[in-house]
């Protein structure tokens, strides 16, 4: 397939993707902002006034960045799972299978999309994030590389969830039982050094815990995770995850019978 091809192949996908989740705006860039407002006025405001400051910042301050990155990650994952498997309940996967267009396209078609909605979702939060929290801007670059790096990864996680749903009872159960318990662990609430050492170590295997630290990072220059070795780590489950991502499309698990 020639390149002009594959680059309106992708670019159809693409516009097919933000269609589909700023048709229904209401349903998804606006909840994730209201869902924020209670997160900083029940845990910044009511819990984090009694709480003393973390790294010279005010709870509700210390928080923020984390809040802003857990909408990013839900929002990129939510939008490829139930894109992914909307399109093999409606069958119209097949015109893409049936199609010249290299499974790479079709990979980064998904995935675009899901980087988009995360993206403007966190935008959004962003903004709401102004209102409540005083947060200084540390690294702008890393803190769009990381919000990027994150869509990229969790809706590669997303698309292989979608891959092996068989109802839409399945696309829940990672995001319920795996997604919401690593983000909640991930340091988004406390900060690392509060935990005992074991639990700091058992904390280093949890991939959303880099992420918001770094995340962190960017925003505040507050350093809990090693910058270097935590980019490493998200550039690598980025890889492997694309790499599984390919394989299964080539083979056509979950879509051809």
């Amino acid at each position: 397939m020639p390149l002009k091809q594959q680059l309106i192949a992708l670019q159809s996908m693409l516009i097919r993707e933000y269609l589909r989740f700023m048709r229904i705006w209401i349903q998804t860039v606006i909840p994730p902002a209201i869902t924020t407002v209670l997160y900083f006025i029940i845990f910044g405001e009511l819990i984090g006034s009694q709480l003393a400051d973390i790294g010279g910042y005010r709870y509700m301050d210390y928080i923020a960045p984390g809040l802003i990155l857990m909408s990013v990650i839900t929002n990129a994952y939510a939008n490829v799972v139930s894109s992914f498997y909307s399109s093999k309940f409606q069958r119209h996967i097949e015109e893409l299978l049936v199609s010249p267009v290299p499974n790479f396209i079709i990979l980064a078609g998904f995935i675009g999309g899901g980087i988009m909605r995360g993206l403007a979702v966190g935008l959004v939060v962003t903004a709401v994030t102004v209102f409540f929290a005083k947060v200084p801007l540390s690294h702008l670059a890393l803190i769009l590389g990381v919000a990027v790096l994150t869509c990229i990864l969790f809706s590669l996680a997303g698309l292989i969830n979608g891959i092996y749903a068989k109802s839409f009872d399945d696309i829940s159960i990672i995001p319920t039982f795996v997604l919401t318990p690593l983000t909640y662990l991930g340091g988004i609430f406390y900060s690392l050094d509060m935990l005992s050492p074991f639990w700091q170590q058992v904390s280093l295997f949890n991939p959303i815990l880099h992420m918001i630290g770094l995340f962190r990072y960017g925003w505040m220059g507050i350093q809990e995770v090693d910058p270097v070795n935590s980019l490493l780590l998200i550039v690598v489950v980025i890889a492997i995850l694309a790499y599984t991502c390919l394989q299964l499309l080539k083979r056509g698990v979950g879509i051809r019978p």
